[in-house]
Parts: structure tokens; C-alpha cells; sequence
């Protein structure tokens, strides 16, 4: 077993540009779910763009139909500094994730727009925000906010690492909703096809015992499901169950 002084996890993991495509990629497959590569990623941002004794914030927005939210951060003080945004209702993250496009604050000493905003977040300590938006399918959109408490933070070659981050992150982060999509259509799909077992099976036996069609048996348990103001599959599983069956399954040959 590794030690706690050699151990290494995604949140620990140095990155440069020719690892993170990978690393991205690994991350999507090692995920449970989206939030949780969500998750790691925001912390990953983190780390790999802040310098020591220089730490960058990172969250994620969520913006759908026209509500945002964050659904990953990289810590507290970045969840934050998110939310602060949120209640005023616009900011550097919200327009990056609405109008798709690279929202720059180099100084928020200098910056005009969201005045209210900007006040509070200077508080905070913040003085230059970079919010990117991700190159996702259809209309969701959003976008990764960093915050770090130096003016001027963000130069050129800042923007530029962030933004081709970015690029990549969105490749992966459309995979991650793919497989996410696919799994819960596999789920549903094999939901319905339990479904349709049970009521095949129970329109089975009501043929047996009642030496009738199977349009026939059908119709049965369909008026026994109205008269009872009960799903159809309830009234077919209630069929199996009083002869002792339990619950029909569907197998598939490997």
C-alpha cells in the first residue's frame, strides 16, 4: 500500500499540456456519475492553474433556462464567490455562460459593469476574475469561473492556457453527459422492458385460466387496472404474485 507521502489523487495531480487530454478522458471513465467529474475537475482546474502561494478559485456554472447554478467548486470560498454572483442575477460566469463567449476582469478596481457585484466581490478579497464558457451540445450552457485575489492575474498566456483547458475539458465533459445519457436511457429502457415482461407473463396465465385470446386476456387486466384506478403493470404483478411467482424478469443471453 502507498504511503500518505506518495499516495497521488486526481486533486493532487500536477498537469501540462500534453498530459491533460488524457488525464480528462481518464477522469470521465473513473467518474461515477457527472457531478462527480464535475467535481474533481473544478479542483483539478484549481490546482493546475494556481502557483504557489497564488491560489486560484474555480467553480462551475450551470446555466438552464436562464437559472444558474454551480454544480461543482473547488472549494467553499469558491462555491462563494459563485453565489454572490447568483444573487445579483449577472456577472463575469452568468454572461460567459449566456453569451458564450471569454469574460476577462482584469481588475475589479477598474471594471464598470455589475457594480453591485463587483463591490461585494471585492470584499472577498477578489480583485480578477476569468470566466470561460464550455463548448457543450444543444442548449446547455456553461461556463468555468476563476478567481484569484492579484490584479492582473490573468495575462495573455493565462488566457490562453485557460481557454485551450477549456477546449479540452469540453470534449470531455461532452462524453461524460453522452455516457451519463446512455445509461439512463439504458436503465429506462431495461425498466420498460421489466414492464412489459410482467404483463406479458400475467396476460399468459388470465389466458390459462380462462381458456381465452390473448386480445381477450388483455382487455382483462385492462378493465381490472381501471376498475381499481391502478397501473397496469400493478394489476399484472398482482397476477403473478397470487399464484406464488413473484416478480417477472427479463434475461438476456450473454
Amino acid at each position: 500500500m502507498a504511503s500518505e507521502s506518495t499516495a497521488t489523487s486526481e486533486d493532487e495531480t500536477s498537469l501540462d499540456a500534453s498530459s491533460i487530454n488524457q488525464f480528462l478522458h481518464e477522469l470521465v471513465l473513473n467518474s461515477a456519475d457527472v457531478e462527480e467529474f464535475l467535481r474533481k475537475l473544478a479542483k483539478v482546474s484549481a490546482r493546475s492553474l494556481s502557483e504557489p502561494g497564488d491560489e486560484i478559485l474555480c467553480g462551475i456554472t450551470l446555466l438552464r433556462r436562464r437559472k444558474a447554478a454551480t454544480v461543482a467548486s473547488s472549494s467553499p470560498a469558491a462555491q462563494a464567490m459563485d453565489e454572490i454572483q447568483y444573487a445579483f442575477g449577472d456577472g463575469p460566469c452568468m454572461t460567459a455562460s449566456r453569451e458564450q463567449e471569454t469574460v476577462h476582469v482584469p481588475d475589479l478596481d477598474a471594471e464598470d459593469r455589475w457594480p453591485q457585484y463587483a463591490a461585494t466581490v471585492r470584499e472577498q478579497g477578489v480583485r480578477s476574475i476569468l470566466a470561460l464558457p464550455f463548448l457543450l451540445d444543444g442548449d446547455t450552457r456553461a461556463a468555468l469561473n476563476l478567481y484569484s485575489h492579484r490584479p492582473g492575474r490573468f495575462d495573455a498566456r493565462a488566457v490562453e492556457l485557460a481557454r485551450d483547458f477549456v477546449n479540452q475539458t469540453s470534449m470531455a465533459l461532452r462524453l461524460a453527459v453522452r455516457i451519463a445519457h446512455s445509461s439512463e436511457t439504458a436503465a429506462n429502457l431495461l425498466a420498460t422492458l421489466e414492464t412489459r415482461t410482467g404483463i406479458d407473463v400475467a396476460v399468459g396465465i388470465i389466458m390459462a385460466q380462462n381458456r381465452c385470446s390473448q386480445d381477450e386476456a388483455f382487455e382483462l387486466l385492462k378493465s381490472a387496472s381501471s376498475a381499481r384506478n391502478v397501473k397496469l403493470q400493478v394489476v399484472a404483478a398482482g397476477v403473478l404474485e397470487s399464484l406464488g411467482q413473484g416478480p417477472a424478469r427479463t434475461h438476456f443471453d450473454s
